[in-house]
């Protein structure tokens, strides 16, 4: 692909959303805010301060921008890289789903639990048709121990339930073009799983082992897998850590493409501009960089845009 930066000096970026006026929206994990960019210019500007730490973005029906936020979880190593470290006394102790007036600002929570359990480090989120959304929960890693997690859906009405359990680190999630499907990426096992959806948060897995789900593709050599979105195609576009680079994946799983970012081993996520556009963006987290490039395909149109 042929790559050109955008913006430099973020903060862990994740979570881009390329909205309708050019910008793109992004958390910066590190610094605790949703921050707009200005690709044209490289300018940046502070939307909100999220607190915690701001994961993955969203924009939902009522046209607020949606964060799953991990409450903190990781501690910060600068090695001249800026790499995610293990969980610090500063984690809050939960993680949360907030919802950010991308006018004024205001951040409000909308959901600390799920089923009546506190979620751990929520990762990444994705809305569908209905006005709901699917959001994982990566779950906390220590040094001897992890969580068993999953994924989760919230209603409109901010009740949330979990629909997918157990999974080991959960943490990218998107729909199919025509929302007949839902994908999950697995960050340590470099695997994406995928179910049918038979109704507004309501997934069937074909699978035989824990979560049933249908496995659509497991990465080889050093490959973890980070946060995700679809093209227009259907191919899942997984961030990918370790080689940093971006997996796409065909709906069917047969067929696989690696585009590698040479200068970032994290590259966490991808959003595309749109379905009339081939423009991509991506995260390299480490760098603290915004990157755009040509994608093979079209891009797709996500549920709602301001």
């Amino acid at each position: 692909m042929d790559i050109e930066v955008v913006a430099e000096g973020l903060r862990f970026p994740e979570g881009p959303i390329a909205m309708p006026d050019g910008s793109v929206v992004l958390c910066e994990i590190a610094r605790g805010t949703l921050t707009r960019v200005w690709p044209q210019s490289g300018e940046t500007e502070v939307i909100a301060h999220c607190g915690g730490g701001p994961n993955g973005a969203a924009v939902g029906p009522d046209g607020a921008i949606y964060v799953a936020n991990n409450g903190g979880c990781f501690e910060w190593i600068d090695i001249g890289l800026l790499l995610p470290g293990g969980v610090p006394d500063t984690y809050l102790g939960h993680g949360s789903i907030q919802r950010i007036d991308p006018q004024s600002g205001a951040v409000d929570v909308v959901a600390e639990s799920s089923d009546g359990r506190p979620l751990r480090a929520p990762n990444d989120l994705v809305f569908d048709a209905s006005g709901g959304c699917y959001f994982t929960d990566h779950g906390l890693r220590l040094e001897r121990t992890s969580d068993r997690s999953g994924v989760h859906y919230l209603r409109a009405d901010g009740t949330a339930t979990e629909v997918v359990f157990p999974l080991d680190s959960p943490n990218g999630v998107g729909l199919s073009p025509d929302g007949a499907r839902l994908y999950v990426a697995e960050t340590h096992t470099g695997r994406v799983w995928e179910w049918d959806v038979t109704g507004p948060g309501e997934v069937v897995g074909h699978g035989l082992i824990d979560a049933k789900g249908t496995l659509l593709h497991g990465a080889g050599g050093y490959r973890l897998f980070d946060s995700l979105a679809v093209d227009g195609d259907g191919w899942v576009a997984v961030g990918t850590l370790g080689e940093g680079g971006v997996t796409a994946i065909s709906p069917d799983g047969a067929a696989v493409e690696f585009h590698p970012v040479a200068d970032d081993p994290l590259i966490t996520n991808i959003c595309f501009e749109g379905s009339d556009s081939n423009v991509a963006y991506l995260t390299a987290s480490a760098t603290g960089r915004l990157l755009r490039c040509r994608w093979p395909r079209r891009g797709l149109d996500l549920s709602y845009r301001v």
